[in-house]
């Protein structure tokens, strides 16, 4: 059932046993313009953020569902220059309020009450960085992408969509903008999240988000 108004939280927060070498050896923590630079925030008051205990917790939104389905669901991301790519799942919303996430790391998930790729808005797209267990996971080298790389989203009618990516930027989970990361209006943009930072051992879980937007290539979005 599509829940009609929840509050949805993107913690994206993984639980493992314990933090993978990436955190030694990652990256510069933001690459092109910021993230208010390359999604302006929606003219609408962004909704109240409830205090909240736990740190890798972050802010909610309205999940009331987009008005109709458009274009085919998205069934395929891939990210040729990390030699990266995954399955998409249609995902909504877990019990306790967050974004729901494929339990395979292999998998990556698509916010199925927002945009599908292509259509206005941002559509989000998101799955855990690595597992104890399963290891590294489908969006293990996000944090490596770099602005002008391309990121090419298939539906499930077989069209193939071409994004560049113009922005790449770390943030904490609590001062994430999740209002403008899942705005519904404005050009079609595509973002891409995962865990990154510090991991928190006693929260077992990454502080921080690795946050990527795409900007469809001309003549390729729907």
């Amino acid at each position: 059932m599509r829940p009609a108004a929840a509050a949805v939280a993107v913690g994206l927060a993984l639980a493992v046993g314990a933090p993978t070498a990436w955190v030694v050896t990652r990256p510069d923590a933001a690459a092109g313009p910021s993230l208010e630079q390359a999604l302006p925030a929606p003219a609408v008051p962004p909704t109240a953020l409830p205090e909240r205990a736990d740190p890798p917790s972050v802010g909610v939104r309205d999940a009331s569902p987009a008005a109709e389905p458009g274009s085919p669901p998205p069934v395929r991301v891939e990210l040729p220059g990390l030699g990266a790519g995954a399955p998409l799942d249609a995902v909504g919303v877990t019990d306790d309020g967050q974004m729901a996430l494929p339990e395979d790391v292999g998998r990556v998930g698509w916010y199925r009450f927002g945009p599908r790729p292509g259509e206005a808005g941002n559509a989000v797209l998101a799955g855990h960085v690595d597992d104890a267990e399963q290891g590294a996971g489908a969006l293990f080298r996000l944090r490596e992408i770099a602005p002008g790389d391309e990121v090419t989203v298939t539906d499930d009618a077989g069209i193939t969509t071409r994004w560049r990516v113009v922005s790449r930027e770390l943030l904490h989970k609590e001062t994430l903008p999740v209002e403008t990361l899942f705005a519904r209006a404005g050009p079609p943009r595509l973002v891409l999240i995962t865990c990154g930072g510090p991991f928190l051992p006693e929260y077992r879980s990454y502080r921080d988000n690795v946050v990527v937007v795409a900007e469809p290539v001309v003549g390729s979005a729907p």
